[in-house]
């Protein structure tokens, strides 16, 4: 266990998002300037943004985030494979993979694996993480989503594609318990609803490893203003 003590530490713990399909170049170049300045664990986004944030990012610890199969995870495998290959050779740092989940629904656990294995060969010693779109899923199959991960050798499941309503808290907490009996060597990146400060605390005190937001910006500008810039203090956030 430790605590945070600062936003620094905070921002390391925070995949700083934009997957917006309609944003212009301005804005994206805005977002990124962001990410610079409070030097996010990572940024997420979309395929065609990868070469303008390696560029912009690359005197950074930033790293670059991309998505395959985003956002319904329905592509065969051959298409998933070509889609990571394209993004190792952008430069991505981490991948993020979208689980097919008529293949989970129908317990076609081999072929998901096999899927995820050879996602995993293809990027070698990168992050990959698998989306398994929490919300959509009975527990059991969330169980079922994180063991073939877990077996086909991701680092990291990620529970939303933020296209699906997001998660309360007790979702979220819920979601934690069963990720870490059901896959414990696996790591945990909730995503999904996670706008604020406060929310952001919960969750990683309930023990996941990592949060991915749209609103790391203003939760950690939050939390610097409460914690380094006035007299109030909130209280610190121990894991």
């Amino acid at each position: 266990m430790y605590t945070i003590k600062n936003s620094k530490e905070l921002a390391k713990l925070i995949n700083y998002s934009n997957l917006n399909n309609m944003i212009p170049e301005r804005e994206m170049k805005e977002f990124l300037e962001k990410a610079k300045e409070l030097n996010f664990n990572s940024v997420v986004v979309s395929p065609s943004y990868v070469e303008l944030a390696k560029e912009m990012l690359k005197d950074s610890e930033v790293k670059v985030g991309s998505v395959i199969g985003f956002p319904l995870g329905f592509e065969d495998s051959e298409s998933k494979i070509a889609e990571a290959k394209s993004l190792l050779d952008k430069g991505v740092d981490e991948f993020e993979v979208v689980l097919n989940l008529s293949y989970l629904k129908d317990e076609k656990y081999a072929l998901l694996e096999n899927e995820i294995r050879q996602i995993k060969e293809t990027v070698g010693d990168k992050i990959l993480k698998v989306i398994i779109e929490t919300k959509a899923l009975e527990d059991y199959e969330k169980a079922n989503a994180a063991k073939v991960a877990e077996n086909a050798g991701a680092d990291y499941v990620k529970t939303a594609t933020g296209f699906i309503s997001p998660n309360h808290i007790f979702e979220n907490v819920n979601d934690i318990n069963i990720i870490q009996k059901h896959a414990p060597k696996i790591k945990i990146e909730i995503y999904g609803g996670i706008d604020n400060y406060k929310f952001a605390n919960q969750i990683l005190t309930a023990g996941a490893d990592i949060i991915g937001s749209d609103h790391g910006y203003e939760i950690v500008n939050r939390y610097k203003e409460l914690r380094e810039n006035t007299q109030v203090t909130p209280k610190p956030i121990t894991l």
